[in-house]
């Protein structure tokens, strides 16, 4: 019989278990019994053991006492350490879900929260994996995570891009290094029959976004023979899936100079060259310069970055959206094809929506939702927390009134 955990105990406050027993992995600060379990007893990281008011074990975790967030539950009971060997688990659990979805070695691996390890994220590129820590707590498990990884994967390289403004919140520093391997880059995104030159060192994020790749995967019925605008391309994963699904001509805009050379180099890579434009531009001035020119795209691609980090954004956020779809609008032909996203969590689905509804009305639009858009299941939302479920966006038919 497995020895329970020797953990030190953080206790909470009377009813402060409930989220957690029904299937969330957060525990506040303002939920904790600090008068039998101080939060500056303990090290920013630091494995703990979760008990409700009645000391009673919920699970083991990891605390920072000095983030809002100062816990956050790994493993319910106390039958588990925070080791290598829980991680083999989880990470094989993972696996089997994506082996079973994708034919290539190509996508979101780990999920954070949505695959049992809060504060932790995987992609996999072929043989080379990018992985990054949000959280002081995972942080301290870099060791334990990256032998795992080699052990359940055997890759080549481990990548370790933490570099995500959030670790500020959990005063941890921004860096990219090599944890394990072979360092050669860049690595190669694999999506839709095409390939994509990948910098998981200086790209955004872990240096591609699989969260798309569904949503991608259903342009072909709109974008064969058409006109198309990508507006915040990066790489090209929009605008180069339009290409290679028979787009006559496609103009890709983002306001990066090393995207947008990265994605012409993509193109080129791809034999798309000769349909894809790439521009360097900020979205809203380009739009606003393409209306003035009156040019006119048969659909309008709306990819942008989270314009809502924070719940007090909200406001200030809407009006982007808003501004942003509006413009996008502005430029579509008679009868066109709208695809626009939000990748903010703090954004409502139906927030989004309106805004795109005011915009047409002021333009004296109609529009139709053709296709509500979301993450690709290899980014499985939980659903105790609503916090994985963070992407949204529509495919929308845009008429005269």
């Amino acid at each position: 019989m497995t020895e329970p955990v020797d953990y030190p105990a953080l206790v909470l406050k009377r009813g402060e278990d409930a989220r957690l027993r029904a299937g969330h992995a957060w525990v506040f600060s303002n939920e904790v019994d600090v008068q039998r379990t101080p939060l500056t007893e303990f090290e920013p990281g630091q494995a703990c053991a979760i008990l409700d008011s009645r000391e009673k074990p919920i699970g083991v975790g990891y605390v920072n006492p000095h983030s809002l967030i100062c816990a956050r539950l790994v493993a319910r009971g106390l039958d588990h350490a925070l080791d290598k060997s829980l991680f083999v688990h989880r990470l094989n659990v993972a696996l089997s879900l994506r082996e079973r979805l994708y034919d290539e070695p190509y996508y979101r691996l780990v999920f954070g929260e949505a695959d049992g390890l809060p504060g932790l994220t995987v992609d996999r590129f072929g043989d080379v994996l990018v992985a990054q820590t949000t959280t002081a707590g995972m942080e301290r498990l870099k060791d334990p995570i990256t032998e795992a990884l080699v052990k359940t994967l055997k890759p080549a390289a481990v990548w370790w891009k933490n570099d995500a403004a959030v670790r500020a919140l959990e005063g941890l520093p921004s860096y990219a290094d090599l944890g394990y391997g072979d360092g050669a880059l860049p690595l190669e995104a694999r999506e839709g029959g095409l390939r994509f030159a990948v910098d998981p060192v200086g790209g955004q994020k872990t240096g591609w976004f699989y969260d798309q790749r569904a949503n991608r995967d259903q342009l072909a019925r709109f974008v064969a023979g058409k006109r198309v605008l990508d507006v915040c391309s990066y790489l090209g994963g929009w605008g180069l899936r339009a290409a290679a699904m028979g787009a006559s001509e496609v103009v890709c805009v983002d306001a990066s100079a090393d995207a947008v050379e990265a994605l012409a180099a993509n193109a080129e890579r791809n034999g798309l060259a000769a349909s894809v434009r790439a521009v360097r531009a900020d979205a809203f001035d380009h739009l606003r310069a393409l209306r003035e020119a009156r040019e006119r795209f048969d659909v309008v691609i709306l990819d942008p970055p989270a314009f809502v980090k924070r719940r007090k954004d909200l406001a200030e956020g809407k009006q982007a959206y808003r501004r942003l779809n509006e413009l996008g609008m502005q430029v579509l032909a008679r009868d066109g094809i709208l695809v626009t996203c939000s990748c903010s969590y703090h954004m409502p689905r139906a927030t989004l929506l309106e805004g795109i509804q005011l915009g047409a009305r002021h333009l004296d639009r109609q529009a139709q939702v053709l296709v509500q858009l979301q993450q690709a299941p290899d980014h499985p939302v939980h659903p105790a927390i609503p916090e994985t479920d963070y992407l949204k966006g529509y495919i929308l038919r845009v008429l005269p009134a």
